[in-house]
């Protein structure tokens, strides 16, 4: 039989979220602890449940899963449509046959100041070889990026100076998730597979629109630089 414990996102990302706000809806990480005991261990290996603390959680089955994985195969970025920090819709066809690094950003992170900045310099020395970085509001860890799309334009464009494409605030859990996301995390897989772990997870995706790593929120933009070269040079 399986036991789950939760612990906040805060928790495991310490320093990120100075104090979480009361009766936080931000997304839980389960703990998982086993029995020896076999009575229940073919529903284990049939299902697994995540849930968040306001029961708004996802059901992931093996079979489920394997389907749309392939559907996520068969699928590329530029097969979506979004809206930028405007409003204006965008189909990011437009970005056909240029690496891609994807992010989640928020403006009030332990995270925001190195990462805007590091993005913006490989942006600067990347973006004549074709390289883009597509930007992504989002709201859902520990409620930092609470402005309206005009005020997050503001501080990344005059703060950091980001030219790259910043679009509209999104969700990237739960069950309001943007679609990009779906097809990311479906695509990109990751040790928590369908949930992002918090702001400033990255997807490197290549020529073909298809997501070929996943970081996690800790790891730098520059890290990433390596990466980045080999995509623009195949």
């Amino acid at each position: 039989m399986a036991s789950s414990s939760y612990a906040s996102f805060s928790s495991v990302f310490n320093g990120f979220l100075a104090s979480p706000p009361p009766n936080s809806s931000a997304f839980l990480v389960p703990s998982l602890s086993f029995t020896t005991r076999t009575s229940n261990s073919r529903n284990l290996r049939s299902w697994v449940s995540l849930k968040s603390s306001n029961n708004h959680g996802f059901l992931v089955k093996s079979k489920n899963f394997s389907v749309n994985a392939r559907a996520a195969a068969e699928k590329s970025v530029y097969d979506f449509t979004v809206k930028d920090i405007d409003g204006k819709d965008v189909s990011l066809d437009k970005f056909k046959g240029k690496p891609l690094l994807i992010v989640n950003v928020a403006s009030r992170c332990g995270l925001t100041s190195s990462n805007y900045s590091e993005l913006s310099v490989l942006y600067q020395k990347y973006k004549n070889q074709g390289f883009e970085i597509l930007a992504f509001p989002c709201n859902q860890f520990g409620f930092q990026e609470p402005g309206s799309n005009p005020e997050i334009k503001k501080f990344a464009c005059t703060r950091f100076k980001a030219e790259f494409p910043i679009f509209d605030k999104v969700d990237v859990n739960g069950p309001s998730t943007a679609p990009i996301y779906k097809f990311l995390k479906s695509n990109g897989g990751g040790f928590l597979g369908d949930i992002i772990k918090w702001n400033f997870e990255k997807f490197l995706v290549d020529k073909k629109g298809k997501v070929v790593e996943r970081y996690p929120p800790t790891t730098s933009p520059f890290q990433i630089e390596k990466d980045i070269k080999k995509l623009i040079a195949a």
